[in-house]
């Protein structure tokens, strides 16, 4: 079939007894990128705890979920045609489990620091780098990358249009002017569009051939905003079930390394998630729990979920157990491809709830001082380490890099492509022998 067909002509041998999924995931699960979201955290510094969620546990979790997820359509909605196109689980683990793999050090600091560097080079953009990496930088093929199926590079994508489209040219990447002494990262402009980039435009053409023309434009459909990049509007039916896995596990789980490590309070949950967002939950606690909760079942939730230990377990999975089975599926007629055609999505009440967490997070852990303080910290390290590198790569790049960098059409991409590979440590690392006095030898294995 044309969706398990890979850019390198590779097919299975008679005796593999894998299907394509299973092919795309141990690709995946195997490479080296995967591998350094170990050390790239979900929120907090790599070091400031031994609890919270690193990047690889989170897409470990998010894959989870996408496969709960399945199985809930599966379950739900077992005569409706969009289930033969639902991935098996296999493909769909792959799927979520590459979904972070192109975020630089420090999450999305990082990256906004890496489209300032790139900024008169094609930009970048986290999702854009993850295609990147499986189409090109990994290792299971000479020159495609991790070589994945159609089908498993289609779920991936994220936002179909090129980083050159989706960007406002008013919106220019670019320092504070008007600063004392010290250049800083204006990173309200600096923040890159959600998109492919450009230099993946082949890869795109060959991933989208087997649609008609009229679907690969409508595909591409993007919405502009005048004062804002635009926003692709479509994405396939497997990274729709992705993305609420994604959504999912960064607003629930997120939310329980914040309680447990107390950096959020009952005020500012009750503030974000007040009764009205918490309706669809409220009523299935009191139908499923009934008296559990007391005589306000909204005041018995929070104070459990900001109890110690089990307490806080259970509510959590009493929380995934309200929001993974109301899991439905929507349909865009305007698509002649199935996979395109159809979209998961969670109910009203439901997708209400979720927003809420995710809001109350993003508000009081992401944007808090504590939390900005070293986003701050960290994006000024990847553009002083780039900036290095960039200054004279015969003297600072690894040897292996070099060769990379003087053998590219786009040198400039491969320095960008290293740093952003790094882990949160080795930055640290790097920019300490760059810059700090007393740190770094010789002996050092770059």
């Amino acid at each position: 079939m044309v969706w398990f067909e890979r850019r390198s002509g590779w097919q299975q041998k008679i005796q593999d007894a894998r299907t394509p999924g299973d092919v795309d995931y141990g690709r995946v699960i195997h490479s080296a990128s995967f591998r350094r979201l170990q050390g790239k955290t979900q929120i907090l510094n790599l070091g400031d705890s031994d609890f919270y969620r690193t990047r690889l546990t989170h897409s470990l979790e998010v894959a989870q979920i996408a496969v709960g997820l399945c199985a809930q359509l599966h379950h739900k909605f077992p005569d409706h045609d969009a289930i033969n196109y639902v991935p098996d689980r296999s493909m769909i683990q792959a799927i979520a489990c590459t979904h972070d793999l192109g975020h630089p050090p420090f999450g999305h600091g990082g990256e906004v620091a890496l489209n300032y560097c790139m900024r008169e080079n094609g930009g970048f953009e986290g999702n854009g780098q993850t295609l990147r990496i499986l189409s090109r930088l990994e290792k299971f093929s000479e020159v495609n990358g991790a070589d994945l199926s159609r089908e498993a590079l289609l779920g991936v994508l994220k936002y179909p249009v090129s980083y050159s489209i989706a960007a406002n040219p008013k919106i220019i990447p670019k320092m504070l002017a008007h600063t004392s002494g010290i250049p800083i990262l204006d990173r309200k402009s600096s923040k890159p569009p959600k998109c492919y980039m450009d230099s993946e435009a082949d890869v795109i053409s060959w991933l989208l051939d087997p649609l008609s023309e009229d679907d690969r434009n409508l595909f591409q459909t993007i919405d502009p905003e005048s004062d804002k990049h635009a926003k692709a509007r479509h994405k396939s039916f497997a990274c729709s079930i992705m993305d609420l896995a994604d959504d999912i596990s960064f607003g629930i789980h997120d939310m329980e390394d914040a309680l447990a490590l107390r950096l959020v309070d009952e005020v500012g949950f009750s503030r974000h998630v007040n009764p009205k967002e918490c309706e669809g939950l409220l009523d299935y606690l009191n139908s499923n729990y009934a008296g559990k909760y007391g005589n306000d079942v909204y005041e018995g939730l929070v104070e459990r979920i900001f109890a110690d230990g089990s307490e806080r377990k259970h509510q959590i999975n009493r929380i995934l157990n309200f929001v993974i089975p109301s899991v439905e599926i929507t349909i865009i007629p305007e698509f002649e491809e199935p996979r395109l055609r159809y979209r998961a999505q969670l109910s009203e009440p439901v997708a209400r709830f979720v927003n809420a967490v995710k809001g109350f997070i993003r508000d009081e852990v992401i944007l808090s001082p504590s939390v900005q303080h070293l986003e701050f910290k960290g994006q000024m390290m990847v553009i002083s380490v780039f900036e290095v590198l960039k200054s004279d790569p015969k003297s600072f790049l690894p040897s292996d890099i070099l060769g990379k960098y003087r053998h590219s059409s786009d040198p400039l991409r491969i320095i960008c492509d290293y740093v952003a590979g790094m882990t949160d440590t080795y930055l640290l690392k790097t920019y300490e022998r760059l810059f700090a006095p007393r740190i770094g030898s010789v002996f050092d294995r770059l």
